[in-house]
């Protein structure tokens, strides 16, 4: 019986092995098929993390966590979890071979995965011009043209924020009007360097050796494309929150969700059900940043222990 099951590697998992071993628990595995580490590790280069003066990548930012977290007896096992269910106040946590492993208090931390757009060269360009994260990449476009894919509340907001660093930001969206909330429009309208470009999809995102240097966009009235120039491309077409080892047997979910599949949580990382957290992008208003899932992480293993005792 385990005293603290954490299902996923990434900043928040980590930090809350970290917080809850420390803080005392003894029995403390974290789950996580692959290496630990979790989205950020594919980051080319990481800049703004609090304390980390160097430009590092993801993947050296995140090297010394898991040994920093088993140190103090946090386990790690790189099983898959397919579901987790509670009976009473025990927890099972159905792992990939068809074995169950009980526990007491159970995070869920698996985060979640942006959509591709399915654009041809998205793939090619990833990491060399095609971004998901305006705060993460924003900054090495500064005083350039980028061009933002999406129409609703993120790409809205994240044009907004790019706009007070590029010289000019193109929205693209397929519709005439944009799916974000009247407010966020309204904010993106005051500011005379963003230019939407409405009623036409993405065809294309071309480039060369040193990565992107444009977008073709159809207008789907006229059928004419032309090429947007740019040197970055993010894309903002929604996210994949992988929440599926909650979902149970008759297809419902074990907690709460919003209509995006967002786990809701209170501020201290607790579910609709006592004893399972969730933290890190799994959960509602996540602002998707490595250090906001370890503050996230650290809240829900102070809780597991606040919870046990």
């Amino acid at each position: 019986m385990l005293d603290f099951a954490i299902i996923g590697g990434g900043p928040a998992g980590l930090t809350a092995g970290l917080y809850a071993t420390r803080g005392g628990l003894k029995n403390v595995t974290m789950f996580e098929k692959g290496l630990p580490g979790g989205q950020i590790t594919q980051s080319s280069e990481i800049e703004n993390y609090p304390g980390q003066l160097e430009v590092v990548t993801g993947m050296e930012l995140m090297d010394k966590w898991p040994q920093q977290c088993q140190k103090f007896g946090l386990k790690h096992d790189m099983s898959e979890v397919t579901r987790v269910s509670k009976n009473g106040d025990t927890f099972q946590l159905t792992l990939g071979s068809g074995e169950t492993v009980e526990a007491k208090s159970v995070l869920v931390a698996t985060g979640s995965v942006p959509k591709a757009a399915g654009i041809k060269g998205e793939a090619e360009f990833f990491g060399k011009g095609v971004s998901t994260c305006a705060t993460c990449d924003g900054f090495f476009y500064k005083g350039k043209d980028v061009v933002v894919l999406g129409g609703g509340d993120t790409a809205v907001e994240e044009a907004i924020f790019l706009a007070n660093i590029c010289k000019t930001v193109y929205i693209v969206h397929r519709r005439d009007q944009f799916r974000a909330s009247p407010h966020e429009v309204e904010k993106m309208k005051k500011f005379d360097n963003i230019v939407p470009v409405m009623n036409h999809t993405t065809e294309e995102i071309v480039g060369d050796k040193m990565g992107v240097t444009g977008v073709v966009v159809k207008d789907k009235e006229s059928g004419e494309t032309k090429t947007l120039e740019a040197m970055g491309c993010f894309v903002f077409v929604g996210r994949d929150v992988l929440n599926q080892c909650l979902q149970q047997e008759d297809g419902s979910y074990l907690c709460d969700l919003n209509d995006s599949g967002e786990v809701i949580v209170n501020l201290k990382m607790e579910t609709s059900l006592k004893g399972l957290f969730a933290a890190g992008d799994i959960r509602i208003d996540a602002p998707k940043q490595v250090v906001c899932a370890a503050g996230d992480g650290a809240i829900a293993g102070i809780g597991a222990i606040s919870y046990l005792q």
